[in-house]
């Protein structure tokens, strides 16, 4: 099954129609190697598709998130970024780079569940943990190493 065709699935798996937008933009975010915001993916998309508008791509984002597709990851500067690796994991954001690097450990995702649970927490049911941590590169020309 080609990438097209595991999108149009997805999408329909959800109850969505797999409408040419919708299809672009679900394209765009899940090739993406970083976490884009909106306008992110305008530009990468407005070439090709130039009717395709900024509001539109809003819009799709946001059925995208509430269909749990994708999520929305805040940064700093108010931006709101999209992800689409949707399974349990973490975030580093580097404020002097403005990059996003995702990250997972199951070791740190059982103490804090661990932690959650010894706390007694009351009428409320976890669906999902996500830390977020923010840092800055020390070299900016290399990449962040999780070991």
């Amino acid at each position: 099954m080609n990438q097209f065709e595991q999108l149009k699935e997805r999408l329909s798996e959800v109850g969505l129609k797999a409408t040419q937008q919708r299809m672009v933009i679900f394209h765009s975010i899940m090739t993406s190697k970083n976490h884009p915001s909106a306008e992110n993916i305008f530009e990468q998309v407005k070439s090709s598709n130039p009717s395709l508008s900024l509001a539109t791509i809003y819009s799709t984002l946001e059925t995208l998130v509430d269909k749990g597709l994708v999520k929305k990851v805040l940064v700093k500067d108010g931006v709101m970024r999209y992800d689409a690796h949707i399974g349990t994991h973490n975030h580093i954001y580097c404020t002097n780079t403005s990059e996003i690097i995702d990250f997972e450990d199951e070791e740190l995702n059982q103490m804090i569940k661990k932690f959650l649970a010894s706390k007694n927490i009351e009428n409320l049911n976890i669906k999902d943990i996500s830390l977020h941590i923010e840092g800055e590169k020390i070299d900016k020309r290399k990449s962040v190493k999780i070991n």
